[in-house]
């Protein structure tokens, strides 16, 4: 049975996932067996799995990182926020419920068996499974049914290293806090610390990591400086997006949905050299002056759809194209861009009938049956290959569905309108076939370019192995692990 070592955090978006990514392949250059796992995450951004589930995009990314395939035993339970309090409930790949935080939190203990049994299962077919917390085991009131941090870590035996960020300010109350708050039975799961984040000369900081080191009794396993190249992996929470601003260059419109889902279909637009990729924030105008607006996937199509037009965006939507502008839809956003999406059975939310943007001919059901799968397409105005995945509930039908996005394995996919100058589809992942986003870029007169998109992230995943390499004690980690 492999040995196992879990990465906790001090607090959320610490650099919990980069560090499991980068320890996952410095192992497996070592010549270990290496698999991720999470027993629960929460997040929109999600990958579709080797055995047609899904889990979190971060472990998506370890998997990559490691060697293998991504498999549902990877993140056995998901969270998939629909409401401020409500979530989608993914266990093994399948969603079971929807589910207020009240009604989740009386759910938790049932599902600690499911998470257990992912484990035992990693276990069994690999020398070492790197665990990633979520959130942080500072968290004392969500202790008692915590499946997450430290409720795992105890029930199943597996030492813990805590992350804390410095690049947010307080790290060294960060750790010292936490040893104080939580149980001492938890406390002595954690072996040792990471200072992640640094930036400047870390000589500055020797001080500071003695006395966390004195305060906690943990041992010190390194401080990491800032990974610049982190902004070429794909990211999993929604916070992280950042426009990758080119001044000067051509610029592509994303709208900030609140509810934004699979919003990595950005990232291979966001590392070519000649897009100006704009995130559109909330209370901010669709600029005048761009090429094309793409409509993200949601997590609530018809909350999304209230939330753009509560921003204006739809008026923004139709001057655009009326000067003549591009509008592309995926998954979600493909659905607002019909004249309507119906949930009669209240799948995403109340069940009713929300009037679409009306950019396509097209209209939408909301039905149980989600599809989940791996898809090989061809895209239909330039016969490019496109490698994606499909993630979605509903289905779109109407008569601009006679022009197809693309043709799967024959059939026509997605819609374009009449003017060809609105299109939609259910494909993500999308852009990173590099031969389709060429062609594609290309029809807006945008060159395009440079590194295959696949070889940049894994040039960036082994920068990121070297740099946790020089910085981090590695062989004092694995070490740790049992």
């Amino acid at each position: 049975m492999a040995r196992a070592l879990m990465i906790q955090g001090a607090g959320s978006d610490v650099g919990k996932s980069l560090i499991v990514a980068g320890l996952a392949r410095a192992f497996t250059r070592r010549g270990l067996r290496v698999l991720p796992f999470k027993p629960q995450n929460m997040s929109n951004n999600a990958a579709v799995t080797v055995d047609d589930g899904e889990i979190g995009r971060a472990q998506a990314l370890q998997a990559l990182a490691a060697g293998v395939e991504p498999h549902t035993d990877m993140n056995p339970v998901l969270l998939k926020p629909e409401t401020d309090v409500g979530a989608q409930v993914v266990v093994h790949g399948k969603r079971i419920a929807t589910a207020r935080a009240r009604e989740y939190a009386a759910m938790k203990p049932s599902l600690m068996g499911a998470v257990l049994e992912s484990f035992e299962r990693l276990k069994a077919r690999s020398d070492l499974v790197l665990v990633e917390g979520a959130g942080s085991p500072a968290e004392v009131n969500l202790r008692k049914a915590d499946i997450a941090n430290m409720g795992f870590a105890r029930k199943a035996d597996v030492p813990v290293v805590l992350v804390g960020d410095i690049d947010r300010g307080g790290v060294i109350a960060q750790l010292v806090g936490i040893k104080t708050v939580i149980d001492p039975d938890d406390a002595a799961m954690i072996q040792g610390f990471v200072i992640n984040k640094f930036r400047g000369d870390p000589t500055l900081f020797d001080d500071g990591y003695r006395l966390i080191e004195q305060k906690t009794s943990w041992r010190g396993l390194g401080v990491l400086p800032w990974f610049a190249r982190a902004g070429e992996l794909p990211a999993e929470d929604a916070l992280g997006l950042s426009d990758a601003r080119k001044p000067g260059q051509c610029k592509i419109a994303c709208l900030a949905l609140s509810r934004i889902a699979n919003f990595d279909d950005l990232d291979p637009l966001k590392l070519e050299a000649n897009v100006d990729l704009v995130m559109v924030r909330p209370g901010e105008a669709i600029p005048g002056d761009v090429r094309l607006v793409i409509i993200p996937g949601s997590k609530s199509t018809r909350g999304d759809l209230a939330f753009l037009r509560a921003q204006g965006w739809d008026i923004d939507l139709l001057a655009h194209h009326r000067r003549g502008g591009y509008v592309l839809g995926l998954c979600g956003g493909y659905q607002m861009l019909g004249h309507s999406v119906a949930d009669p059975e209240g799948i995403e939310g109340p069940a009713g009938h929300t009037p679409g943007l009306g950019l396509l001919d097209t209209e939408t059901v909301m039905s149980p049956q989600k599809t989940l799968t791996r898809v090989a397409a061809v895209h239909a105005a330039t016969d490019q290959p496109i490698e994606a995945y499909e993630i979605h509930i509903g289905r779109t039908d109407g008569p601009d569905r006679a022009r197809p996005f693309a043709k799967l394995n024959g059939e026509p996919e997605g819609a374009i309108s009449r003017d060809g100058r609105v299109q939609g589809s259910y494909l993500h992942g999308l852009f990173t076939s590099d031969d389709f986003r060429k062609a594609f870029l290309a029809k807006l007169d945008i060159p395009a370019g440079g590194e295959p998109y696949h070889a940049r992230v894994e040039s960036a995943l082994e920068a990121l192995a070297d740099h946790i390499e020089k910085h981090l004690d590695v062989e004092g980690l694995l070490a740790l692990a049992r």
